[in-house]
């Protein structure tokens, strides 16, 4: 490694552990009441809620529990290969740390590896690394358990309830509208016209003029990432282009999915604060970064790092990329996984992009091209990862008394999923499948009286190949762990097959447009309107769902029934 990577910002509160390496011994939190250990640094003890809190000295021993090699360029301060894993420590093997294991080829290191720390300063940081520990013999079976042991469901999961149907807000709201911007690669537009070419276009799918919009709502909000390329503006900016002048509006980053933004707009027009909302998502990725790479906008320079950030990105961890890497190499040595299996939802996607005139990847891809592909971070090469594009989603989401008012064929909404279930890490809860997505899973199907075998289409994220298979054995159409054999050989995820799957293309071949892409595609499914991608028989149910270094969102819908 060389050059410097991004460091923490040091706090009174995360002090201790980042200078814990002056004198060569790892610390962490302990509760003084009950004595529990625990990372990240938290304010009071998550199990007893004490707010006396001590620094403990730890051996500085552990065992790598998930494992990525990363092959992917992305900061000059470290050199590919690498190895990125979490490591339990031996005090508590539910206390973990994202970390690098070094001195070592990275190619060998594997689950269940003994390790001890080394630290590496780098400024005023003394990052913890993790070394292989020669005295302690390798963990046998290295996969010692198939659930790693974590405090995450030590409270048990929450009572869902279902509603009584006429109580449900999902009754009182339809999707009326969607429109989609031109969407591609380097299309060098203004992100924010690309926004406003696609709420324009829902507004008249809708029938509707601006004068009848009287909510906005959009994901992440005008504060986030405005200059990375992952965000096309915000409301604020929107609203100067359009002028609606919203009775209300919202935005926001921490919700159910990028597509939370989509339900927060049903509970306003359910609430009675307004009748049809617009909601709308913009990105520019593809063309920021090549007018970051060619020199012609400032990069995000090098200011120091805080939130859950500052616990991965010193590590080189800086894709979604490296985080679910791992959970997808250990679901694979658990499961029996292989790259073919993941592998046929890859070409799934691009089979189905070559009938959407719209999607960025539109030739023909092999298992062996698949296979062969430049390697990004285990498991994934690179048409496991989705495709960064230009583009906008906008739907309008009106009141069900409008329906007589409205054009299009409305969408109704069966049910939505935002419950939060899990700890929201990365490294602490289980490393088996993408976190974060259990409870939308079990808070969407308490919501409706169908099931998995109701669905006709579905709309997975799919940021990687291995969120799709994550979101097929939570959402329960598969049993977890056999993911893998349900889409092997693809013929059961295909269009005319008994679960079409990401029938646009999905992210990895359409383009990455943040969960809003499976929002638009499941409408123009029930819609009857995919041309040489429509699904025969004209689908009833569709199921959709967001996340992806996010918490999970799903959303069921319907034909207006």
């Amino acid at each position: 490694m060389t050059d410097c990577p991004p460091l923490p910002q040091v706090t009174p509160w995360n002090r201790f552990y980042w200078t814990s390496g002056a004198d060569g011994v790892l610390r962490i939190q302990s509760c003084a009441a009950c004595g529990r250990i625990q990372h990240p640094p938290a304010p009071r003890c998550t199990r007893c809620r004490h707010a006396d809190l001590d620094v403990v000295d730890l051996s500085g021993r552990g065992v790598v529990e998930a494992v990525t090699v990363n092959s992917q360029p992305w900061h000059p301060a470290f050199t590919p290969p690498y190895a990125v894993a979490v490591v339990a420590l031996d005090e508590d093997r539910a206390v973990r740390l994202t970390t690098n294991i070094v001195n070592v080829d990275p190619n060998t290191v594997v689950i269940g590896l003994p390790v001890r720390v080394v630290f590496d300063k780098r400024d005023d940081v003394w990052l913890p690394m993790f070394e292989p520990d020669p005295d302690t013999p390798m963990r046998d079976p290295a996969l010692a358990e198939e659930h790693v042991s974590s405090y995450d469901r030590e409270r048990g999961q929450r009572e869902l309830t279902r509603p009584a149907m006429a109580d449900k807000f999902e009754r009182n709201v339809v999707i009326s509208g969607i429109g989609m911007s031109d969407v591609g690669r380097r299309l060098g537009r203004d992100p924010l016209g690309l926004m406003v070419d696609a709420c324009l276009a829902a507004i008249a799918d809708a029938g509707l003029d601006i004068a009848d919009i009287d909510g906005i709502s959009s994901y992440p909000g005008g504060a986030i990432g405005p200059l990375s390329g992952s965000n096309g503006g915000g409301i604020f900016a929107l609203e100067e282009a359009l002028r609606v002048r919203p009775i209300w509006f919202g935005s926001g980053l921490e919700t159910s999915g990028q597509t939370g933004a989509v339900v927060n707009a049903m509970l306003a027009v359910n609430a009675g604060l307004c009748r049809h909302v617009l909601c709308v998502r913009g990105v520019w990725e593809s063309t920021y970064q090549a007018l970051e790479r060619g020199g012609e906008i400032a990069s995000g320079g090098s200011s120091r790092l805080a939130g859950e950030m500052e616990w991965r990105l010193p590590y080189g961890a800086f894709s979604a990329a490296n985080w679910i890497g791992m959970m997808a190499n250990r679901h694979m040595q658990t499961f029996g996984t292989s790259r073919e299996q993941l592998g046929a939802i890859a070409l799934n996607a691009r089979v189905n992009a070559m009938r959407n005139p719209s999607a960025v990847y539109r030739d023909p891809l092999t298992m062996d091209e698949y296979l062969a592909a430049r390697p990004i971070t285990t498991p994934f090469g690179l048409y496991d990862c989705d495709v960064p594009c230009d583009g906008a989603v906008a739907v309008i989401v009106s009141h069900i008394d409008t329906v007589p008012d409205l054009r299009a064929p409305v969408i109704g909404v069966e049910a939505v999923g935002t419950h939060l279930g899990e700890r929201i890490s990365w490294d602490q809860g289980t490393l088996l499948h993408e976190p974060v997505l259990e409870g939308a899973a079990r808070h969407v199907w308490s919501r409706t009286d169908l099931t998995p075998a109701d669905v006709d289409v579905v709309e997975l994220y799919d940021g990687f190949t291995f969120n799709c298979l994550s979101w097929l054995e939570i959402l329960g159409f598969c049993e977890r762990g056999e993911g893998g054999p349900f889409v092997e050989g693809g013929s059961r995820i295909a269009l005319d097959g008994e679960l079409p799957l990401n029938t646009h293309g999905g992210q990895l071949s359409a383009g990455r447009l943040h969960g809003w892409g499976f929002l638009h595609e499941a409408c123009i499914q029930l819609r009857g309107e995919g041309g040489d991608r429509q699904v025969a028989n004209q689908p009833e149910v569709v199921l959709f769902s967001a996340g992806g270094g996010h918490p999970g969102g799903v959303m069921i819908l319907t034909q207006l029934r």
